[in-house]
């Protein structure tokens, strides 16, 4: 299930891609699949071993076509170890709303990303994320350990964006049908899985990632439709400027 769209982001192969929190791999994958030298970065070692070992499987099974590769490194997304502009693109996804100092994660950000390279960072959208949190206090932090920090409105994201210096673009809402899941689960406890309400739920979004007919072709037209109005994520693309242009622009 991929948030980001890899064409709007301009990934093409050969290009160095940072994967910012990747969690289970469900972005590097896809990249790695198109022909990216992938990093994979992610604070949980547990999730990177399962990343670099599906990543192999992958490498041996000719999933990964040249010149891709891919890499794993465990970090702080406010201190990453690499130098100045290192990476063509970046994807930071359900990632931000977790750190604490989201500012100084951007701006790391920023400074990897090289002039004229892009970025998509994708984070839980405005009016889902507060049903949500208005649901369960076991949803977000202080009250859960690891839970999202902040609520996010577009705009407040695009102006962190610029402030480290880069130029917000295109962006787009995802996963519409997954917001009302997010809900069901708030309102009965997120933690409560033996719900058969929320079992139902979560086996129709299985249906819906697995590709299983007829169930797919009714998901996916309630993905569409609902996506604009309540979709659980919001996508923003952002480019970093080349420095002669930017000073062009800016004199113009």
């Amino acid at each position: 299930m991929l948030t980001v769209d890899y064409e709007r982001l301009g990934l093409a192969p050969g290009d160095r891609l940072l994967d910012l929190g990747c969690g289970a791999g469900r972005h590097a994958f896809e990249a790695l699949r198109r022909g990216a030298h992938v990093v994979a970065f992610d604070y949980d070692e547990a999730e990177l071993k399962d990343v670099a070992a599906m990543a192999a499987a992958m490498e041996q099974a000719g999933d990964i076509p040249a010149p891709g590769g891919s890499a794993t490194t465990r970090g702080d997304a406010t201190r990453l170890p690499y130098p100045d502009g290192t990476f063509d693109r970046i994807i930071a996804a359900e990632v931000l709303e977790h750190i604490p100092d989201d500012e100084a994660a951007i701006n790391e950000l920023a400074r990897v990303l090289r002039p004229g390279g892009s970025m998509a960072v994708t984070v839980p959208a405005w009016l889902a994320e507060r049903i949500c949190w208005a649901l369960s206090d076991e949803y977000h932090a202080p009250f859960v350990e690891g839970g999202h920090v902040r609520v996010y409105k577009a705009s407040g994201l695009r102006a962190k964006l610029r402030s480290a210096g880069l130029e917000p673009r295109d962006a787009h809402h995802a996963h519409g049908i997954h917001a009302p899941y997010w809900w069901l689960r708030c309102a009965v406890g997120p933690a409560n899985d033996d719900n058969r309400l929320v079992r139902a739920y979560h086996q129709v979004l299985v249906w819906d990632i697995g590709g299983t007919q007829p169930w797919q072709r009714f998901t996916r037209l309630a993905d569409r439709v609902l996506t604009p109005v309540i979709g659980k994520s919001i996508v923003i693309y952002a480019r970093k400027p080349v420095a002669g242009a930017a000073s062009a622009e800016a004199a113009a």
